[in-house]
């Protein structure tokens, strides 16, 4: 078993991680509890595991996405280019741009088309969608993410369409 996973999740995110704490504690399951959550005041963190407990940690949860991309200009951190905009095939599906690839492949009736995207975030391909996008540098996506009024999950995942307490039932299900 272990102890401790790290995570890079954030509260901004999504609102069943907005509930989230920086150390994160999990039952012998896996499952999360908002309720049993521990307190943190003022930086001070207890991070002792009762017998089974594991924990997630995620140190970057108080960050937003600007926040993010600001240290990523300022450190002049080299990213994976599928965090830029680049031509790529997608389909239009529930309002999101689907990447066709074969594990998602264009469904009967669908047409395709090549569009310049981005990905705001890189999870499952099955569930996490490019959004329209000419924003090619750490600079770039720090305007278009100032000025974007749809949240990076909103913006992206497919899998949360299904609720609104889509990722809160997850989580509880031990989602990480």
């Amino acid at each position: 078993g272990f102890d401790a996973l790290l995570g890079g999740a954030r509260r901004d995110e999504e609102k069943a991680r907005a509930k989230e704490r920086i150390f994160s504690f999990r039952d012998e399951f896996g499952q999360w509890d908002p309720k049993a959550q521990r307190a943190e005041l003022w930086n001070i963190y207890n991070t002792r595991l009762h017998p089974d407990e594991s924990m997630r940690i995620f140190p970057i949860s108080n960050w937003t996405e600007l926040d993010i991309w600001q240290y990523i200009a300022r450190e002049k951190l080299a990213l994976p280019p599928i965090y830029y905009a680049h031509e790529r095939e997608v389909v239009s599906r529930q309002g999101l741009l689907v990447p066709v690839t074969p594990l998602t492949p264009k469904r009967d009736g669908e047409k395709s088309t090549i569009r310049t995207v981005r990905f705001r975030t890189v999870g499952d391909i099955s569930c996490t969608c490019p959004v329209s996008s000419t924003a090619s540098t750490a600079e770039e996506i720090i305007i278009e993410t100032a000025n974007s009024t749809i949240s990076e999950r909103r913006a992206t995942r497919l899998d949360d369409r299904v609720s609104e307490v889509a990722m809160e039932e997850r989580k509880r299900a031990g989602y990480f």
